[in-house]
C-alpha cells in the first residue's frame, strides 16, 4: 500500500516540478524580452503561427541549457511516461497567462509568453527536450 501511494505522490510531483522548472525559464524569458524589448519587437509583429515556433524553439534552447544544470529526472518517472509533456506545459501556460491577465488588469504592457498560447509553447519546447534527453 505504501509503495502505491509513493508512486502515486511522484505521478502526481513529476509534472508539478517540470511545470515550476518551465515557468521560472519563463519568467526569465519574459524579462529578458523586457530589458531587450528593441530586438524581440521583430517576434511581436510576427504572425501568431511563426510566433508560437520561435517560442517553441526558444523553449528547446530553454530546456537544453536546463539538461547542464538539472541533467536527470527532478523525481522518479511516474509509470505513465511523457505524461510531463501535457500537463507541465498546460500548467506554465495558466501560470503566464495569469501573470498577464494581472498585468492587464493594473494597466501594464504584456508581451506575448504572458498568454496561454505561447507560455504552453515554450513550456512544451523545455518538456519535449527533457523527455528526449534526460538521463
Amino acid at each position: 500500500m505504501f509503495d502505491f501511494l509513493l508512486e502515486l505522490l511522484v505521478a502526481i510531483l513529476e509534472p508539478i516540478l517540470e511545470a515550476v522548472l518551465e515557468l521560472i525559464a519563463g519568467a526569465i524569458l519574459d524579462g529578458a524580452s523586457r530589458l531587450l524589448s528593441g530586438a524581440f519587437e521583430a517576434l511581436e509583429a510576427a504572425s501568431p503561427m511563426a510566433a508560437t515556433l520561435v517560442y517553441t524553439l526558444l523553449g528547446m534552447l530553454a530546456g537544453g541549457c536546463s539538461l547542464l544544470i538539472f541533467p536527470h529526472h527532478l523525481v522518479h518517472p511516474a509509470g505513465i511516461p511523457g505524461i510531463s509533456l501535457v500537463v507541465s506545459p498546460a500548467l506554465a501556460g495558466t501560470a503566464l497567462s495569469l501573470v498577464g491577465a494581472i498585468l492587464r488588469s493594473r494597466d501594464k504592457t504584456t508581451t506575448r509568453i504572458e498568454s496561454f498560447r505561447y507560455g504552453f509553447a515554450f513550456a512544451f519546447g523545455i518538456a519535449a527536450v527533457r523527455l528526449l534527453f534526460v538521463r
